[in-house]
Order: C-alpha cells, then sequence, then structure tokens
C-alpha cells in the first residue's frame, strides 16, 4: 500500500496544541504543516483575556477533559506560530 499523507507532515492526524505570540492558542487535528501555515480540523481556539483562564490554565483543562470543537477548520498563518506540540505531550506533563 503505502503511506500517501507522507507530504502532510509527521504531525498529521494528531491533536496538537498551536501557540502563537499573541494572546491565541489552538487546539485541533493536524492535517498539515508547513513554514507557511498550519490547517487544522475539529478546532477549539482560546483566548486570553482579562476574566479568562490563561493559556496554561486552559491546557491543562483540555489536557483533562477533551475540547469542543468551535471551528470545522482554520489556518494558522506560519509567522504567528510559537509552537505546535502534541496534545498528549501536555496531557503527560499535567498528571
Amino acid at each position: 500500500m503505502g503511506t500517501f499523507h507522507n507530504d502532510l507532515g509527521e504531525l498529521h492526524g494528531i491533536t496538537v496544541v498551536v501557540d502563537t505570540a499573541g494572546p491565541k492558542l489552538y487546539v485541533g487535528r493536524c492535517h498539515e504543516m508547513t513554514d507557511q501555515k498550519v490547517v487544522l480540523h475539529d478546532v477549539d481556539v482560546h483566548e486570553d483575556g482579562e476574566g479568562r483562564p490563561t493559556k496554561q490554565e486552559y491546557l491543562k483543562k483540555a489536557a483533562l477533559y477533551g475540547v469542543w470543537k468551535k471551528h470545522d477548520q482554520l489556518i494558522v498563518p506560519g509567522s504567528e506560530v510559537l509552537s505546535v506540540r502534541r496534545l498528549a505531550e501536555i496531557e503527560e506533563s499535567a498528571t
């Protein structure tokens, strides 16, 4: 058979956390990741702000309970991406 999604990156199909230098944090299933963009499916978006949980507080809860999909698909411009990591990595460090 073969792997027909090799060109989409090693995180294809994995639930990831995309952190930005700004207040937004994205959690979704990675479809494609390049230097120009990260394409996510089934995405929740968290935004830091007054009266809202911090990114760290949101991630701790997301790692324990999961997230509610708010968008079918989102494209995060590569210029906004600070880091991309597996949600499972957060789950392991939260316990």
